[in-house]
């Protein structure tokens, strides 16, 4: 039997640091949006009671330093599955992005062998597995538009940004989450966003007002390194967009956009520079069985 999935990449439409824990970790405020542009992953039986793991981009480690290896192995584990199974990931989210690309990839595997297996997890149970892994693998299992708290683990559904499309856009390099929020300095993180007022620019359906509001205190650190950062968002504003930020910690630039016909002059424009650019739309779901 094989199963076919895609799972979903994220933008954020804020990000704030609240405070830090005394282990180290960061306690955030967050507002996060899953769009239309997915890896397809394949789950099927192989022989014996190991997991192989194949991608399409080099890149991406195939052993067990591979979030979704880690997922697999999660499930074996737990459930003492004797069974061999088979990954492969055809990478179409941008590697080292902030876009989430290794935790969707690790929730399609927990969605995915969840049937494969018939484990009869809930879905609210593969979420609290998916913290095992990673902050964002539970918001990547449901996706749509989301408020998380705490440490990103405290998820708050809330209205669907609804067919909004956007414009993405990653230079030639990768950062580190770990090394840039390792840097974030609490008392000097630049134009924090006010998640309140966002929230309610989201209920009203307010586009405009939402894509002004955001912010993204990591900036302050990735956009002080790599000007780069600075110069797409640039271009996405001249390009007519309603608002661009840095999403997760980089170095990926998104814009919102009125209307398809600007963000695909926009997508145009971008990608005679920078070759990973991307014209998509908000979309309100994360992982998906893929029966076509």
């Amino acid at each position: 039997m094989e199963i076919k999935l895609k799972t979903r990449a994220k933008v954020n439409f804020s990000i704030d640091v609240v405070g830090k824990r005394d282990d180290g970790y960061h306690l955030v405020e967050m507002i996060m949006q899953t769009i239309d542009l997915y890896d397809l992953i394949t789950l099927g039986d192989a022989p014996g009671k190991g997991i192989t793991l194949t991608c399409s981009s080099s890149i991406v480690p195939s052993d067990a330093r591979n979030i979704a290896y880690k997922a697999a192995a999660l499930l074996k584990d737990m459930f003492g599955v004797e069974k061999g199974i088979k990954i492969d990931i055809e990478k179409r989210i941008p590697v080292g992005a902030g876009m989430a690309g290794g935790s969707c990839n690790a929730a399609g595997v927990l969605v995915g062998l969840n049937k494969l297996w018939n484990l009869g997890l809930t879905t609210e149970e593969l979420k609290q597995l998916g913290l095992k892994l990673g902050a964002d693998v539970p918001f990547c299992i449901e996706g749509g538009t989301v408020l998380a708290q705490g440490i990103g683990d405290k998820l708050t559904t809330i209205k669907d940004v609804k067919d909004v499309w956007i414009v993405v856009c990653k230079p030639n390099f990768s950062v580190s989450t770990a090394e840039v929020y390792k840097s974030l300095k609490l008392d000097n993180m630049g134009t924090r966003p006010d998640t309140e007022r966002l929230l309610g620019y989201i209920e009203k359906g307010d586009i405009k007002a939402l894509a002004g509001g955001m912010a993204n205190v990591l900036e302050s650190v990735t956009q002080s390194r790599y000007s780069v950062i600075s110069h797409i968002k640039d271009k996405m504003m001249h390009q007519r967009a309603l608002g661009s930020i840095m999403t997760g910690s980089g170095p990926t630039v998104f814009g919102i956009f009125k209307n398809f016909e600007d963000a695909h002059k926009a997508e145009s424009r971008l990608k005679q520079m920078w070759e990973q650019t991307y014209l998509v739309k908000t979309e309100n779901r994360g992982v998906e069985f893929n029966e076509g």
